[in-house]
């Protein structure tokens, strides 16, 4: 179908809620107001729900190639678009690690056959590929990411005279994990001689402590100011990190963001006793002190965006004993039923979830024409029933690994249907099989 008439929704965009129409045409935003009546192939009274801009999720690990028993393209994406994501940006640590410009690209065109959702993949930086790294277009890739902490094979950056040279010669997004990985190691060590190979998995969060997240966002953050480098860091964990940024200067005019996962404002470490390695994160789920921090600063802008860090892994692998647990939990089904439900708590409004978790990426990322309800731009939409209970069970989970640390959460609100590109993917529990994604654009000049 090449047209789809909205109808009677209340539609949160840009600060507002308000009864209306949109009317959608080959694949963008035709019309937006009250009582539209254009000819269109499918029409839908939306009375009583919630249209939302889809959300942009700018941190998954679908985990293809190479580990495809945790999750896959095809799975993740439809997982993600059942959840209300329309867009998101992948991860180069997969097997092999997307350290090349033929790499790449081979993730793309993967993506073009397979996924639901629209997509971009970020570049990945090592030690050894920096002339790669600067053959990226930043008009078709999201970002650069550059491990300063803990990753799989080559992907840790701890050369500093590589570092140096990233921020100072990258004329596009740099996207950072950052945890200091010395004091990883010291801390680690310590807790090894008082507990052997029997680590409590409360103990994560003063492994991977809060000194170590400082003691890197900082460095990535001086760099950045010696060198005008725009900087993206990703999952903040901790109030002390929260100093570094500003909330004082208009998102699209920063040139250094932050952003919050969902469990960093969900969890605590109080959880710990109860969750288990079902919630080991790097960065680590930390204090109710550092969560009410985290909340806060969203509200202010001094974060700017809430994404997922979608790690899937086995239910199998993440059951094992700490020091052989991966780190990484799925989250892109519930992670906007999960902000709704803060919403309905009263820790943020309808209006601020909507900012944080589709126009802000799309301002931090430059996306083109996405991430608002507006004429002319793609139609990516999510309707949304507010007043429809359900809870998370292994029945209705749709990731390919089959759990969810939110397992036994009832949620409030529940997405019913998902557009993408203008097209209808996702209808009451249903999919699309024919509905592919495109992939994200950028308005930047080229790298």
């Amino acid at each position: 179908m090449s047209s789809i008439l909205l109808q009677n929704a209340r539609i949160v965009n840009e600060g507002k809620s308000w009864e209306g129409d949109v009317f959608v045409k080959d694949g963008l935003i035709h019309s937006l107001g009250k009582a539209l009546r254009p000819v269109a192939d499918l029409r839908l009274d939306l009375r009583g729900q919630l249209l939302l801009p889809g959300v942009i999720d700018d941190q998954v690990h679908f985990r293809e190639p190479g580990l495809t028993h945790k999750a896959d393209l095809f799975t993740e994406s439809r997982a993600a678009v059942a959840g209300g994501i329309t867009s998101f940006m992948e991860m180069p640590n997969t097997l092999p690690q997307t350290l090349s410009q033929d790499l790449l690209e081979a993730k793309y065109r993967r993506a073009a056959e397979v996924s639901a959702a629209n997509y971009s993949f970020y570049m990945g930086a090592s030690n050894h590929n920096l002339e790669e790294v600067l053959r990226t277009d930043a008009r078709k890739v999201c970002g650069v990411k550059v491990f300063m902490g803990s990753s799989t094979g080559d992907m840790l950056v701890d050369d500093e005279q590589v570092l140096e040279h990233l921020f100072r010669k990258l004329p596009m997004l740099i996207a950072t994990h950052c945890e200091k990985e010395a004091i990883i190691r010291a801390n680690l060590s310590k807790a090894k001689e008082q507990y052997g190979d029997d680590i409590p998995i409360d103990m994560h969060p003063l492994i991977r402590s809060a000194q170590a997240c400082f003691a890197s966002s900082s460095q990535a953050v001086s760099l950045a100011r010696k060198y005008g480098t725009r900087l993206h860091i990703l999952h903040i964990s901790t109030a002390k990190e929260l100093e570094l940024f500003s909330a004082d200067i208009p998102l699209s005019e920063k040139r250094i963001t932050a952003e919050v996962c969902v469990h960093h404002l969900w969890f605590t470490d109080a959880d710990y006793a109860t969750k288990g390695t079902l919630i080991k994160w790097n960065p680590a789920v930390k204090t109710q002190a550092d969560r009410e921090a985290l909340r806060q600063a969203l509200r202010t802008g001094k974060l700017d965006i809430v994404a997922t860090d979608h790690a899937p892994h086995t239910l199998e692998e993440k059951m094992r004993p700490y020091t052989q647990a991966p780190s990484g939990a799925p989250l892109v089904q519930h992670a906007l039923p999960a902000m709704l439900e803060l919403a309905r708590q009263g820790v943020y409004t309808l209006e601020e979830v909507v900012e944080k978790m589709s126009h802000a990426p799309a301002l931090c990322f430059q996306l083109a024409k996405r991430g608002f309800i507006r004429e002319g731009y793609v139609a990516d939409l999510v309707v949304v029933n507010p007043n429809k209970p359900w809870r998370v069970s292994k029945e209705n989970i749709r990731y390919k690994c089959g759990w969810s640390p939110l397992e036994g959460t009832q949620f409030h609100s529940q997405v019913e249907q998902t557009i993408v590109n203008g097209r209808l993917v996702y209808q009451h529990g249903e999919f699309d099989q024919q509905v592919r994604g495109m992939r994200l654009e950028f308005d930047r000049p080229a790298a």
